[in-house]
C-alpha cells in the first residue's frame, strides 16, 4: 500500500511516521521546512521567546534547527519517501509536484493554515505573527489587534520584555471560545501585569502606526511602534485543485466526515484545513484517525475531548465543556485558588484558579478550567477524566502527591 500526504507539520510528519511504521510506502510532499508552521513559525518558537528574558534570535534558530533534525530522524525511514515542492491534485489517486505525478491508493491533504487579517485600510503596515518572531528588538509601544490565542502569547511575552502593550478585542471577552469565567480572571490577571486590554473594540484602520477603533459608537486611537494582526488563521486552500475533482470545501475548510475523508473516496484531510480547532495536537490525532481508515482498523479517539492551552503569564488550559455550554443543564461547580495550594505559595506562583464543573445526577466530570503555572500541564489528568467518563467520587479517590500544583485541581472538585 502507498499514500501520499500533502504537508509535513505535525498532523503530516507523524502520519507519515505512524504508517511507515505499519510498513505502508508514503510519498510526503513538503512546501517549505518541515515541521511546519508549529514548529518553525508558531507553536515551538513563541515557547522559545516565552522562556527568554530578551529576544534572542540566535537561540531561537538553534532551537527550531534542533528540533527539525529530530523530525528528520523520525522519517529516516525507507518506506517515506520525501518531495519538496508544491503539489496539486491531479486525480483521485494521484498528486502532481513540479510536474511528476505521483500515484497512490490513499491521498491525506495537511497543508495547514496561513494567518488571517482584517480588511481594513492600513493592514499591510501590521505584522504577522511569523513577522513579529522575527523581531530582533524590543517595542517601546506594541499594539496587538486580537485577543486570542497568538495575540495574547505575544501580548505576555512582550510585556515581560518591557513593551506597553495594549490589546484590542473585537468580542466582548478575550479568549472568546473559551470558558467565560476563565477569559475574565485571565484578563484581570494580565492587567495586573500591566497589559491594556480593550473588549467589544473594533479596529477601523492602521495609519503610521496609529490603530483607530471604535467602541459603543465612540471613536478612540493608540499609537504603536509596533502592531500585530493577530484575528486567526483561515485554512491554507491555494493551488490544491479541489473544484476540479469536485472535494467540497467552504472558506472555513474542506469538509470531511468523522473519519476525515472528504467527499471524494481515498482523498482525507487533516488539520487546520479542515477549520476545525487549529491546533497541532488536534491534526495528529486526526492523522490517526485517517490512518486507521485507510488501514481498515477503528479507534477510541474521542474528539469532543480536547485539552487547549494558551502560553500567557499566567498559563491558561482548559478541557471539555464550558459553564456556558452546560447552561440548561444541573451541575455542580467547584473552584479552588492557587493561593490556598501549598506549593503554589513556596514557589512564588499564586496567582491562579481552578474550576471544575460535574452533572449533579451523576457526578460525572463536564469540564475543567485552569488559570495558572503548569496549567498546560495539570490539564492532561483533567482530560483522562472527562475522556473516561470519571465521576467526582472517582476523583476524589484518586492520592495526589503533596505538596504540588495538581492538589489545585483536586481541591476543585465539588461534592456531588
Amino acid at each position: 500500500m502507498r499514500i501520499i500526504i500533502i504537508g509535513a507539520g505535525p498532523g503530516g510528519y507523524e502520519t507519515a511516521a505512524e504508517a511507515a511504521s505499519r510498513g505502508i510506502e508514503v510519498v510526503l510532499v513538503q512546501d517549505g521546512p518541515l515541521g511546519g508552521t508549529c514548529l518553525n513559525e508558531g507553536c515551538i518558537p513563541t515557547k522559545a521567546l516565552c522562556a527568554m528574558d530578551a529576544p534572542d534570535q540566535t537561540r531561537k534558530a538553534e532551537i527550531i534547527a534542533q528540533l527539525q533534525g529530530g523530525v528528520a530522524q523520525l522519517l529516516r525511514n525507507k518506506l517515506i519517501t520525501i518531495v519538496p515542492g508544491r503539489a496539486r491534485l491531479a486525480g483521485p489517486r494521484s498528486v502532481e509536484v513540479d510536474g511528476q505525478v505521483y500515484e497512490a491508493d490513499a491521498v491525506i491533504i495537511a497543508t495547514g493554515s496561513v494567518s488571517a487579517s482584517l480588511p481594513i485600510p492600513g493592514a499591510d503596515q501590521t505584522l504577522d505573527s511569523a513577522a513579529m518572531l522575527n523581531l530582533d528588538h524590543v517595542p517601546g509601544k506594541l499594539c496587538v489587534i486580537g485577543g486570542g490565542v497568538i495575540g495574547l502569547e505575544f501580548a505576555s511575552i512582550y510585556r515581560k520584555f518591557g513593551s506597553e502593550v495594549t490589546v484590542l478585542e473585537f468580542c466582548p471577552n478575550i479568549l472568546p471560545k473559551f470558558d467565560v469565567d476563565l477569559s475574565k480572571r485571565l484578563k484581570a490577571s494580565l492587567a495586573k501585569r500591566g497589559i491594556t486590554i480593550e473588549t467589544s473594540a473594533r479596529v477601523t484602520a492602521v495609519d503610521n502606526g496609529t490603530v483607530r477603533w471604535t467602541k459603543a459608537e465612540k471613536d478612540f486611537s493608540v499609537q504603536a511602534d509596533c502592531v500585530l494582526m493577530a484575528v486567526g488563521r483561515r485554512p491554507n486552500l491555494a493551488s490544491l485543485n479541489l473544484d476540479d475533482l469536485g472535494i467540497r470545501y467552504t472558506p472555513r475548510g474542506i469538509e470531511v466526515d468523522s473519519d476525515f475523508q472528504t467527499s471524494v473516496p481515498g482523498i482525507y484531510a487533516i488539520g487546520d484545513i479542515t477549520g476545525g480547532m487549529m491546533l497541532a495536537h488536534v491534526a495528529t490525532a486526526q492523522g490517526r484517525r485517517a490512518l486507521n481508515h485507510i488501514c481498515g482498523q477503528g479507534d477510541g479517539i474521542d474528539f469532543s475531548v480536547v485539552p487547549a492551552a494558551v502560553f500567557t503569564v499566567p498559563e491558561v488550559a482548559t478541557v471539555g465543556k464550558t459553564e456556558e455550554e452546560c447552561a440548561g443543564m444541573d451541575i455542580a461547580v467547584g473552584k479552588a485558588n492557587y493561593r490556598a495550594n501549598g506549593k503554589a505559595v513556596a514557589s512564588g506562583q499564586a496567582d491562579g484558579w481552578c474550576k471544575v464543573l460535574a452533572g449533579k445526577a451523576d457526578g460525572r466530570i463536564l469540564g475543567v478550567h485552569i488559570m495558572g503555572a503548569h496549567a498546560s500541564d495539570i490539564i492532561h489528568e483533567a482530560a483522562v477524566l472527562v475522556a473516561f467518563g470519571a465521576t467526582t467520587k472517582n476523583a476524589r479517590d484518586i492520592i495526589h502527591a503533596h505538596p504540588t500544583l495538581s492538589e489545585v485541581l483536586y481541591a476543585a472538585i465539588p461534592n456531588v
